[in-house]
């Protein structure tokens, strides 16, 4: 059935509101996120087997790695409210993760790799709250969701294609690590030069309120029970490589586990956007405790479960979590946050965030060895759950139901 003379017509992929630069920084992203995932999986190998590294480097290499990342971002965000522009700090930030890629791929010993993937971390740690706060920036509100959606559908799309390819080129050349991660730099030197048509943002003169009535120059209120919130919830979201670990000691082999670990990403990737889009119609708080809520309910299977088969539909429903916390998380710190405190606001979020997930895979490092496999997973199903009453009860006893800010 044809549409009449006139009409007009329908699109069949639903994009409004999702501008150029929202485009760019996804492409960037996407670029970004392929390159880092052909290495990262290879990373643990290249250190103990080509590097002769001891297997406790492994740990020393990430745990800098990841701390430098949470600390960085947690000054980076104001730092770029302060300067009035925010390209400079995400150009920059793209550009030290190609930088930190050549490093480890020319090291002659593993600290000289540390210095690599600590300057990669930094990167992200500079580039990560800039770039949201220009999300927002360059986006109407009412498809806030929409757009964090569909950056964050593109970012995992790189991360179901760097695996794979790495595998490949695994199998292509056996044993040659270090070429792989210098053919890893090809996307990324793409992500940066991409970046060349984004555009200019500078802080524009403001009003005295911002667009809900709320005095501009600081966070509100509900801003930090959220970050309380979060917090709660993220100190019991250890590291995805428990994950893996435990997809391991239930007997799935280790190629098994990779594409278990990329069904993940693709589930991911396409439920990224509707999520979004749904968090634009209903308050975001409540697409976020549902995730919360499946959260829980996948660290519960990983606990219980003995049988490898049950690895796959977790992996899978685990992408669901994701997609419905990320982006949306990330929208609602925008919709919170005064016009010229974005970056701050986002980078306080995240960094605070991170470093409670990084004592969450401490922690669940001691259980693991201390208690059982199990015990890491108990502990996250149960700040999930606890963190999902307290927003929805927080939620439902502000008028409207929209505490912590709504689409």
């Amino acid at each position: 059935m044809t549409a009449a003379p006139g009409a007009p017509r329908r699109p069949r992929l639903r994009l409004e509101g999702i501008t150029r630069p929202a485009w760019i920084l996804s492409l960037v992203s996407f670029f970004t996120d392929l390159s880092s995932e052909m290495v990262y999986p290879i990373i643990p190998l290249f250190l103990t087997v080509t590097l002769g590294a001891p297997a406790v480097a492994v740990g020393i290499v990430e745990g800098v790695a990841e701390a430098t990342a949470n600390g960085t971002r947690l000054v980076a965000g104001r730092w770029a409210d302060r300067a009035g522009s925010r390209k400079p700090f995400v150009v920059a930030g793209y550009g030290l993760a190609v930088v930190g890629k050549f490093l480890i791929a020319i090291a002659p010993v593993w600290p000289f790799a540390l210095v690599g993937r600590a300057t990669d971390r930094f990167g992200k740690g500079i580039r990560s709250a800039p770039r949201d706060a220009l999300l927002a920036d360059f986006t109407e509100a009412k498809y806030r969701g929409r757009v964090f959606g569909f950056h964050r559908a593109m970012d995992s799309l790189g991360a179901v294609g760097g695996p794979l390819i790495g595998l490949a080129l695994l199998w292509a050349f056996p044993g040659r690590l270090r070429d792989i991660i210098f053919m890893a730099l090809v996307p990324g030197v793409v992500a940066v030069f991409v970046l060349r048509w984004l555009p200019e943002h500078r802080k524009e003169s403001v009003s005295s309120e911002d667009e809900d009535g709320r005095p501009q120059g600081k966070l509100p209120g509900r801003f930090y029970v959220l970050l309380a919130i979060t917090t709660l919830f993220m100190a019991g979201n250890s590291s995805d490589a428990f994950l893996i670990l435990r997809s391991k000691d239930l007997g799935l082999a280790t190629t098994a586990v990779i594409l278990a670990y990329v069904v993940y990403n693709a589930v991911y990737a396409s439920a990224s956007l509707p999520a979004g889009i749904i968090s634009d119609r209903i308050p975001r708080a409540w697409v976020l405790t549902v995730g919360y809520a499946v959260f829980a309910a996948v660290y519960t299977g990983f606990a219980l479960t003995s049988s490898s088969w049950a690895v796959w539909p977790l992996f899978a429903v685990y992408g669901f979590y994701i997609a419905l916390t990320d982006g949306v998380s990330k929208a609602l710190v925008a919709d919170m946050a005064p016009k010229e405190l974005r970056s701050t606001a986002q980078g306080l979020y995240s960094g605070v965030a991170g470093i409670a997930a990084l004592g969450a895979s401490v922690a669940a490092g001691v259980l693991w060895d201390t208690v059982s496999p199990r015990a890491p997973f108990v502990l996250g199903a149960t700040c999930g759950v606890l963190a999902a009453i307290l927003l929805a009860v927080v939620t439902l006893v502000r008028p409207g139901g929209r505490p912590v800010a709504a689409g």
